[in-house]
C-alpha cells in the first residue's frame, strides 16, 4: 500500500472553481453551489483506497454534523477509471449510497480539478473559509490503517470549529497520507 503525503498548498489560496456531475443525483455541481455559509470542505477520495475505507465512516459522520453548522462538503474522485474500474461513476454511486453520503460525490474525469487543487492522495482535504480562501489542508486525524488510533476527525474538526467561531486556525497542519491519485498515463506526475 503506497503512502503518499498531500501537497501542502499555501494557505490563503483561492478555491479553484469547477463544475462536475454528482454521481447520486446526476446534477451539475459547482464550488459555489456547495459552498457553505461559514466554510467549505473539498475532499479527494475514491472507492477502493484502504486509507479512504479506513476513514469513510468518520468522514460521513463529520459531514453530517458540520453541514448543519454552515459548512459545505463535496467529495471528488479523480482516479483514472481505465486502469482502476473500481472507481467508475457506477461504483461511486454504489459506494456513496452504501456509506450514507449526505454530500455530493463527483467524478473528475479529466483530472483537471485534482491538478488545480494540487491534490496528491486519497483522502486529501482542503478547507476554505466563507471568502473561499484556503485556511486548512491536510489530514482528517492521526489514524491510519494499522496504527490502532481511533478515527475521530480531530484535525479537521479543530479547523472547522475555528471557522465556525471565526477564529484563526492555529493547530499544526499535518499532511494527509494515503494512496496516490491514479493519474492517467498521458498526464502522470
Amino acid at each position: 500500500m503506497a503512502r503518499i503525503e498531500s501537497t501542502m498548498v499555501p494557505l490563503g489560496t483561492r478555491a479553484p472553481q469547477f463544475e462536475l456531475v454528482d454521481c447520486l443525483t446526476d446534477q451539475l455541481i459547482s464550488f459555489s453551489t456547495i459552498a457553505g455559509e461559514k466554510g467549505t470542505v473539498v475532499m479527494f477520495i475514491c472507492n477502493h483506497c484502504p486509507f479512504v475505507l479506513h476513514t469513510i465512516a468518520g468522514i460521513v459522520s463529520l459531514a453530517k454534523e458540520y453541514r448543519s453548522k454552515g459548512i459545505g462538503f463535496i467529495a471528488i474522485n479523480s482516479n483514472d477509471i481505465e486502469q482502476y474500474p473500481a472507481d467508475s461513476p457506477d461504483n461511486m454511486k454504489n459506494f456513496a449510497s452504501s456509506e450514507g453520503f449526505t454530500f455530493p460525490y463527483v467524478f473528475d474525469e479529466t483530472q483537471e480539478v485534482a491538478h488545480s487543487y494540487s491534490a496528491a492522495c486519497t483522502p486529501d482535504f482542503f478547507v476554505f473559509d466563507h471568502h473561499h480562501h484556503l485556511v486548512y489542508r491536510g489530514q482528517l486525524d492521526d489514524s491510519r490503517p494499522g496504527n490502532d488510533l481511533p478515527v475521530n476527525g480531530h484535525s479537521l474538526k479543530s479547523a472547522l470549529e475555528c471557522i465556525i467561531r471565526n477564529e484563526e486556525i492555529t493547530l499544526d497542519q499535518k499532511p494527509s497520507i494515503g494512496c496516490n491519485i491514479k493519474w492517467k498515463p498521458e498526464i502522470a506526475h
